[in-house]
């Protein structure tokens, strides 16, 4: 790989960005905050790899948050964009399009009886949460600690001073009473959860869980836990909704939900289904989902909802996926990725600790053997990470810029790509090790 880590372009680009952008980035973790210096801008990226500002070539590990799990500028999407553009970008209107995506999704989805499009994962989270609220007619609504849903309001929140307490906000500009609708719990502990549903279960709308945790890195579920989740929900009357904005159709076909065998009674969705397009969705029961507008009192609505760009690319990666092979193949690239950095690590002695559901991976500088809990992520080296990426970045591997973020192998990942990652990770290891 080529990497002359000159990044001068990138540094002239955040200056310019600072100047008109909040923090010179549209979404805050892109800032390199969690990690220290200035964030890489990019210029073009093709199968696994991305190129910036400067020419330096990186192999890419965060695929757009998720998205991308055939690469980067796959040629069927490319083609099937292309077409796309030249009939229309957006009608305001119904079309054929999004009628065969959400065909797809309930098919590939078993628990989906009913779906609707939208445009990004928080508005899909947003709009589950209040047809769950309309739908049940209870206004408490229950999420895991470490567990992300979005920038809505009532998702917002941390846990309070105890165990098992109301939320409070997590970012200014939230209501006290907004955070106060919800509870927080810890993730992986199906005995706290049926203790808050002990005292308060007859108010709780919906449950919303990440099935496999990925915005503290990379959390599995515990075996049994989200059928101790699913048992817990129905026998006090509330909906279960599954985020798999994330897990989505990249853990495996039909989503965490196939994996593990459980079905909710609400979805969400994002990233995959939109081929590295904005989009999201949600979607579950029809006696649920008939609850919205037009058809019933839960308003939603949404201008670019069902875009013809965005449903076209996800209709292509959908297809690209179903292909026999193709999650077997996307897990072993991933494990042999793990099993390399983990040897590493041992060879050189130093705390380091994995996890992996699919092409879906979680690498922590840590001592436990087994992550599970957001306790144990929070006793994770942050310090050490820190040097990790940038030693990494700087042998053309991008990571994701935090400790806290999941990471992403691609289907354009092969044994190349592989064979140099764990080239650049046993020089940065000798390096940690230092």
């Amino acid at each position: 790989m080529t990497h002359n880590q000159d990044t001068a372009k990138s540094a002239q680009l955040f200056t310019r960005a600072q100047a008109c952008i909040p923090g010179g980035v549209n979404s805050p973790v892109r800032a390199f905050r969690g990690v220290g210096g200035n964030p890489v801008f990019f210029k073009s990226g093709n199968g696994a790899w991305l190129t910036d500002a400067d020419g330096n070539r990186y192999i890419d590990y965060v695929g757009a948050w998720g998205p991308l799990i055939l690469g980067h500028s796959h040629a069927r999407v490319r083609a099937a964009l292309h077409n796309q553009l030249d009939l229309g970008t957006a009608f305001g209107a119904p079309t054929e399009l999004e009628v065969q995506l959400a065909e797809r999704i309930c098919q590939l989805m078993p628990s989906v009886e009913s779906v609707r499009l939208v445009n990004s994962g928080t508005e899909a989270t947003m709009s589950a949460i209040r047809l769950a609220r309309g739908y049940t007619g209870r206004e408490k609504i229950v999420k895991f600690e470490g567990c992300y849903h979005g920038h809505v309001d009532s998702m917002l929140v941390k846990a309070g001073s105890g165990a098992l307490t109301l939320g409070a906000p997590d970012s200014l500009g939230i209501p006290a009473a907004t955070a106060q609708q919800t509870f927080v719990v810890p993730y992986n502990d199906a005995d706290a959860l049926a203790l808050l549903f002990a005292t308060s279960g007859k108010e709780i709308a919906a449950v919303i869980i990440e099935p496999v945790a990925g915005n503290m890195n990379c959390v599995p579920p515990l075996p049994g836990y989200l059928k101790q989740v699913r048992e817990i929900t129905e026998k006090y009357g509330s909906l279960l909704i599954f985020d798999e904005v994330m897990t989505g159709f990249r853990v495996a076909l039909g989503g965490a939900q196939q994996l593990y065998n459980i079905k909710p009674d609400l979805t969400t969705l994002g990233k995959v289904i939109g081929g590295g397009l904005p989009v999201g969705a949600f979607g579950g029961k029809k006696a649920i989902m008939d609850m919205l507008s037009p058809i019933g009192p839960v308003y939603q609505a949404g201008t670019l909802s069902g875009n013809p760009l965005a449903v076209t690319a996800g209709m292509v990666v959908l297809d690209e996926i179903s292909k026999p092979g193709f999650f077997d193949a996307l897990t072993q690239t991933t494990a042999t990725l793990l099993q390399g950095l983990q040897s590493l690590a041992d060879q050189y002695a130093i705390e380091f600790t994995t996890t992996q559901v699919g092409g879906m991976f979680g690498c922590y500088f840590n001592k436990s053997p087994a992550i599970s809990t957001f306790a144990q992520v929070m006793q994770s080296d942050v310090e050490r990470f820190k040097r990790y990426f940038h030693l990494m970045l700087d042998q053309g591997i991008y990571l994701a810029p935090s400790a806290f973020e999941a990471g992403f192998v691609s289907s354009a990942h092969g044994a190349n790509e592989i064979k140099l990652t764990l080239e650049a990770a046993e020089k940065c290891f000798a390096t940690l090790k230092q």
